[in-house]
């Protein structure tokens, strides 16, 4: 009986250290600042006395500052994209001079925000080729897939290269994930249509972002493997900032699998039924796609 109570002393003592220890980690943001000051700024490229609304690239870019400000995060024509040091750089394609709204939100300690708005106008004169325009819609309407079979169909690297450097899938690598199915019909009136057969596949955080909260459970790259996305109907247009061919879409527009960022996708490569582009995400890597004509 002795040795019970012995052991009875023991485990209460060890109780009350453990208690002890809980109630010493108490973990605190600190104070809570709302970010002030915003102010955002507009380098129009090529803009001077000559040239008020640019060099027709339709190239501009942002700059932005708060006091008490973590990170920003950039909005524009329904797409969001964070940087950590407010800088962010637009090709707006849009043939002939056309102002554009900016918004830019200013992320302080706990998610405390400030938020202001710029308008820029800006001159795009680019006329894309004809070979392109019918390449990507037949002069009517035609329907691209990935290209799964291939590898390197889905690929990341950094933002810079011009190949997914980090990694690229193997054929089918991504079965089952909500893309495979997906098409895109371009049409050459500048509309096109995504058919998603009632899934998408991409980060769970940029899908949570720009879409709402799917009622999924990532996976374990904290992905959504099937969000569910019905068809969706919206524009693109093409521009060649720096001389890249460029496809872009509005709204929430993706390439298969969804990363956010501003939706617009470089044409890396392309032949007659072909090509390989790579948008860079809201993480700031570079993702990589390969389109074939279905």
């Amino acid at each position: 009986m002795k040795y019970l109570k012995y052991i009875y002393k023991v485990c209460l003592l060890s109780v009350l250290i453990v208690i002890s220890g809980c109630e010493k980690d108490e973990y605190e943001f600190g104070e809570i600042v709302n970010p002030s000051n915003l102010t955002i700024s507009a380098e129009i490229v090529g803009q001077d006395a000559d040239n008020p609304y640019g060099d027709g690239s339709g190239e501009v870019h942002f700059n932005a500052s708060a006091d008490n400000a973590i990170t920003y995060k950039y909005i524009y024509n329904g797409s969001e994209s964070m940087t950590p040091n407010g800088t962010k750089s637009y090709s707006f394609g849009v043939t002939g001079v056309h102002t554009y709204t900016v918004t830019v939100l200013a992320i302080g300690t706990a998610g405390v925000t400030s938020s202001a708005t710029i308008d820029v106008e800006v001159l795009a004169l680019y006329n894309p080729p004809a070979d392109l325009i019918t390449m990507l819609t037949a002069d009517g309407t035609r329907t691209w897939r990935i290209k799964a079979e291939t590898a390197g169909h889905f690929g990341v690297g950094p933002a810079d290269e011009t190949s997914p450097i980090w990694w690229a899938a193997a054929p089918y690598d991504k079965d089952g994930k909500g893309a495979y199915d997906d098409t895109w019909e371009f049409n050459v009136d500048g509309t096109f249509t995504h058919i998603t057969n009632g899934t998408g596949y991409g980060q769970a955080g940029a899908l949570d972002a720009d879409f709402g909260v799917g009622g999924q459970t990532p996976n374990g790259d904290n992905e959504y493997e099937n969000y569910p996305l019905e068809n969706y109907s919206g524009n693109w247009t093409l521009s060649a900032p720096g001389g890249q061919e460029t496809l872009s879409f509005s709204n929430l527009g993706y390439h298969g699998f969804y990363v956010g960022g501003d939706h617009s996708y470089q044409i890396l490569s392309r032949s007659d039924n072909e090509m390989t582009m790579k948008t860079v995400g809201s993480d700031g890597n570079g993702w990589f796609v390969i389109f074939i004509a279905d």
